[in-house]
């Protein structure tokens, strides 16, 4: 009996544990990324699309090699009417069979097979780099939303703040009402302050809850499962730190990102196609070999005799030379130099849009920056001046217009900052992943 309390007494203090720790997990930003790379749906089938590639090449390697086939053919005929003359015999059902093996090999077809397994294998690569291309974008959008809750998480703590100081200002404004102080309008603009402040924490908490929906959408996280970000975040020095060189970024970028690469493998495999194209014009040989025998039930000779002595081995070259095809090679050599040039300008237009994207971002980052610097110092200007009103407010010097101007100034120069942080923020944290960093939050 205490055996069986003990090990109930270890198993619920286990599980109380365990459940504590669940609880008290907080997701870091690779965490979510982490976790959307292996539940992501469409991430799963471009990977599906990656191995029927690899099946592909496969099949253009087995080309290189001979194929061979092996045919056996059974065949009853029944002649009702037969000769009495007939020397062979006068059986009306004959049973025939006949037994091959045969080989083919293309021994010489101006390298198209070779360029059709080095396409695939291109193909192959293109479609490995398409699930790099996909991850990197999940990462990304994982990244802006875990930004974005956090944005919301410190809108709404200041909302709160704010919503605070409103119902101190407000129960302030009674005491003045009783001494005299004030009039029952000025009670009447605190008291919609207060309601003010509270509509807007109520929005700023229905923003946070739509971001954390997304996160979980996109990470494919159940609701059943808890969702608490843990995020360090950096330092004023970090914000302002000065940003990486654009050009700098642009040449790392250019080495590492998915789509520059796979651009580039696709105009090489079209240059490639314009050379299988012009095999066309080229002959080909093949090298045959069959082995084959044949059985008749006419004959007076048994089954086995049969196929021994109607055994026959043939080998020999095939050439076949084309001549005139009705312009569809040529149609195709036509047809792969548009592709190849198509996939140049495809190739162009994908360097200026990351050219484009980076200078977007280091703009942004740059702004922001300036912007954090006149929100940081507006703050503080505003934190004084509001603290100086709302004394002078609290001895009945100042009047509620003036104590509410102040507030609206120092709630938006809050925001300001805020926004301005994670503008940095975020577009930092982008440059340095198109630089093939990571940077953990």
């Amino acid at each position: 009996m205490r055996r069986l309390i003990s090990f109930l007494f270890l198993l619920v203090v286990t599980v109380t544990i365990r459940l504590s720790a669940q609880e008290s997990q907080k997701w870091t930003l690779q965490a979510c990324i982490d976790y959307a790379l292996e539940q992501n749906i469409q991430l799963k089938q471009s990977k599906i699309t990656l191995e029927q590639s690899e099946v592909d090449v496969k099949t253009a390697r087995a080309t290189l090699f001979p194929n061979l086939t092996f045919s056996a053919g059974q065949q009853l005929s029944y002649q009702p009417f037969t000769s009495s003359s007939s020397t062979t015999s006068t059986d009306k059902a004959v049973y025939s069979g006949s037994y091959g093996l045969n080989a083919q090999w293309i021994v010489w077809d101006a390298n198209k097979r070779a360029n059709t397994l080095r396409q695939k294998q291109t193909s192959s690569d293109i479609s490995q780099l398409g699930v790099t291309e996909m991850e990197n974008s999940l990462r990304e959008e994982i990244t802006k939303l875990f930004l974005q809750v956090l944005y919301a998480e410190e809108s709404a703590k200041t909302n709160r703040g704010m919503l605070q100081v409103s119902q101190a200002s407000y129960e302030r404004g009674k005491q003045l009402l009783l001494s005299g102080t004030i009039s029952k309008v000025d009670l009447a603009q605190l008291e919609a302050q207060v309601q003010n402040d509270s509509y807007l924490l109520v929005t700023s908490e229905n923003t946070l809850r739509g971001y954390l929906l997304q996160l979980r959408q996109l990470m494919e996280l159940s609701n059943a499962e808890p969702l608490e970000l843990a995020a360090s975040l950096p330092t004023e020095e970090y914000i302002l730190r000065p940003l990486p060189e654009q050009d700098d970024v642009y040449k790392q970028a250019m080495a590492y990102r998915p789509e520059i690469q796979s651009s580039q493998l696709a105009a090489e495999n079209d240059k490639l196609g314009i050379t299988i194209a012009k095999s066309g014009y080229w002959p080909t040989i093949s090298l045959n070999a069959s082995s084959a025998s044949a059985t008749n039930s006419t004959g007076n000779i048994n089954w086995g005799e049969q196929l021994k002595f109607g055994w026959n081995n043939s080998v020999g070259l095939t050439l076949s030379i084309p001549i005139f095809n009705n312009r569809q090679t040529k149609s195709a050599v036509e047809k792969a130099r548009l592709q190849y040039n198509s996939s140049l300008l495809t190739l162009l237009n994908e360097q200026k849009a990351l050219y484009k994207t980076i200078e977007t971002l280091r703009l942004d980052a740059a702004n922001a920056q300036e912007q954090y610097r006149a929100a940081s110092s507006k703050v503080q200007s505003n934190e004084a001046s509001y603290a100086m009103v709302s004394e002078q407010f609290s001895l009945g010097m100042k009047n509620t217009l003036e104590l509410l101007t102040e507030k609206t100034n120092l709630s938006s120069a809050r925001q300001q900052l805020l926004q301005a942080k994670y503008m940095v923020l975020l577009n930092r944290t982008l440059l340095s992943f198109y630089a093939g960093n990571t940077t953990e939050l």
